[in-house]
């Protein structure tokens, strides 16, 4: 795997006068390939207060699917940084990892035989020129990223995935396929409807087929007026997850919120039920 040399990302508070500027730095940006998906990805990076590369402490990690600059990697990292701060110390310092989208349909959605089941869903086939490679995407998770991370920095294998929407579908299939990849899982308002609800249907038999280690879970949904459908299936995979042992499940209805608007306060949620503080 090529490594390429950090960049630094910087957000400029300007109080632009004739003497000085200010940047304040939030973190780092890793490019690395990946010879799963035959491509170059970005990955940003936030390193808790004090991290030094000559320490022996390892961190919890936290992995943010849709982890670009522009969509949720800054307004995630404020939260992880107010909740580690030490007046606070709701849950330990970590590492997080924001993963920059190239191409989400294709990398969060799994192989299906046809499209005809989107127009009921009230999507066009044309806006799915590419989909159905998240095995491709998982394996990059599991071979190629979590060994990078974990190897470059003080990361130990506590491990949570955040996930919204196709990425809710993602971090849903990790959790039903593969769930030895993380510890904790914070899926909000997954996109179950895809392939006629495949995943919610091989669910239950999947898990006990997989699952060997106890898993925490938080499920997040928005308003059910927003979208019915969506909610059932949420509903229906809450259930079969707490019928499934070795899984501790939170699910979070959360009726002030839309699709668009939940991300940012139902990972502050799931942080204070995940880490209950005593």
């Amino acid at each position: 795997m090529t490594k390429y040399l950090s960049v630094f990302i910087a957000i400029i508070f300007s109080s632009y006068n004739a003497y000085s500027q200010k940047a304040i730095i939030l973190g780092q940006r890793d490019h690395i390939h990946s010879t799963v998906l035959g491509e170059n990805r970005t990955i940003n990076i936030y390193l808790p207060e004090n991290y030094s590369a000559t320490d022996t402490i390892k961190y919890p990690i936290i992995y943010i699917l849709d982890g670009g600059v522009e969509e949720d990697f800054i307004h995630l990292v404020g939260i992880v940084r107010y909740y580690t701060q030490p007046w606070i110390a709701q849950f330990p310092k970590s590492i997080i990892v924001g993963i920059e989208n190239t191409n989400r349909k294709r990398d969060f959605t799994f192989a299906v035989p046809n499209l005809d089941f989107l127009e009921k869903e009230g999507f066009k086939k044309e806006n799915f020129s590419q989909y159905g490679k998240s095995a491709a995407y998982i394996a990059f998770l599991e071979r190629e990223l979590q060994p990078y991370m974990e190897n470059k920095y003080h990361a130990n294998t506590d491990r949570t995935i955040i996930g919204e929407s196709l990425a809710g579908l993602l971090a849903s299939e990790i959790l039903v396929k593969k769930p030895h990849l993380f510890s904790k899982y914070i899926i909000i308002a997954p996109s179950l409807w895809w392939g006629e609800q495949k995943l919610l249907h091989e669910s239950k038999d999947a898990l006990h087929a997989h699952l060997n280690n106890p898993l925490n879970v938080y499920l997040g949904v928005p308003n059910k007026d927003e979208d019915v459908k969506m909610y059932k299936e949420s509903i229906n995979f809450n259930k079969m997850l707490k019928q499934t042992n070795n899984i501790n499940v939170c699910f979070d209805y959360l009726p002030q919120e839309l699709h668009a608007t939940i991300v940012h306060q139902a990972v502050y949620n799931a942080f204070k039920k995940l880490y209950p503080k005593k």
